[in-house]
């Protein structure tokens, strides 16, 4: 029921993250920004990935326009400092990989919850709560509780 496009910042070439995980991208952000408008906008977790997605003038404008249109962005990790770098959602509640609380809370409602909504802002803390990151979007997409049969079938219910 949700369509996902993976888009990599530097074109379609497959991407080594931090932990050695390889993701394919789906199309280089580039191309994928002409499809935009999207419901939401995931930012992946990964302290090198959250730095070049802080530094890209394209995610910051791509960010921007999804917030103001009040559609849903989402970060995870480390990605919530990306959103301060772009300005993004400042003055609301999130969550993040702990050490970055300092750093966030100089600008947002720092929250220790797994998953923290606060209007058309989603956050997590990080790899261990992934899955209910994941759900939460679902059910802000979806509907309330649309998430429950995927829960059951990942144990997590």
């Amino acid at each position: 029921q949700i369509s996902v496009t993976v888009a990599g910042l530097a074109g379609s070439e497959p991407v080594k993250c931090s932990r050695g995980v390889v993701v394919c991208p789906d199309s280089s952000l580039k191309d994928a920004v002409d499809n935009a408008p999207f419901d939401v906008i995931v930012l992946p977790g990964g302290l090198g990935g959250a730095r070049n997605l802080a530094a890209s003038s394209e995610v910051g404008l791509l960010l921007q326009e999804q917030e103001k249109a009040g559609r849903l962005v989402a970060a995870i990790c480390a990605a919530p400092t990306a959103l301060l770098a772009h300005n993004v959602g400042i003055g609301k509640s999130l969550t993040s990989y702990p050490i970055f609380k300092e750093k966030l809370q100089e600008k947002y409602f720092y929250k220790e919850d797994n998953v923290v909504v606060d209007d058309n802002l989603v956050t997590s803390r990080g790899p261990a709560t992934a899955f209910d990151f994941a759900l939460a979007i679902a059910d802000i997409l979806l509907g309330a509780g649309t998430s429950k049969p995927v829960a059951k079938a990942l144990l997590k219910v």
